[in-house]
């Protein structure tokens, strides 16, 4: 028979699940970054489309529209994975309070939520510091020679 579980019980549970919602907030803020940076992409790309439009010459873009491409293909799956750590963060929180309240023995699935979210969560920050670095190479300072 299920008995429902005391205040202290679940005021217990609440203080368990706080740690993955602070790291929630922290995914939360990465994915903010790279949908800023995926839009600066695409705008920059949309930029250069505007101009080719306007008669310039679409070789001249080539190289750059190459980056542009090759930076939105891993800002793409960056937050992709991103996007599915959040979720296992939720299912961690989710399977905490589920498994409590039925009296279930969870460590394993929680331990194994949390280790594949910090697997995509590593995932994430290196296709982002991969994004980067592509973005720095790209980037010319100074007189351009045309």
């Amino acid at each position: 028979m299920l008995t429902s579980p005391e205040i202290s019980d679940i005021a217990h549970v609440v203080q368990l699940a706080v740690a993955p919602v602070f790291l929630l907030t922290g995914v939360g803020a990465i994915l903010s970054v790279l949908t800023t940076r995926m839009g600066r992409v695409i705008d920059r790309a949309h930029r250069i489309d505007g101009w080719i439009e306007d008669g310039k010459n679409p070789a001249h873009f080539a190289v750059e529209l190459g980056t542009l491409s090759r930076r939105l293909d891993i800002i793409h799956h960056a937050i992709t994975l991103c996007s599915l750590s959040a979720f296992l963060v939720c299912a961690v929180v989710f399977t905490i309070f589920v498994g409590t309240y039925f009296s279930a023995s969870i460590g394993g699935a929680v331990a194994f939520l949390f280790a594949a979210a910090m697997i995509m969560l590593i995932g994430a920050l290196g296709l982002f510091m991969s994004e980067v670095q592509i973005a720095r190479r790209s980037i010319l300072i100074g007189p351009k020679s045309i």
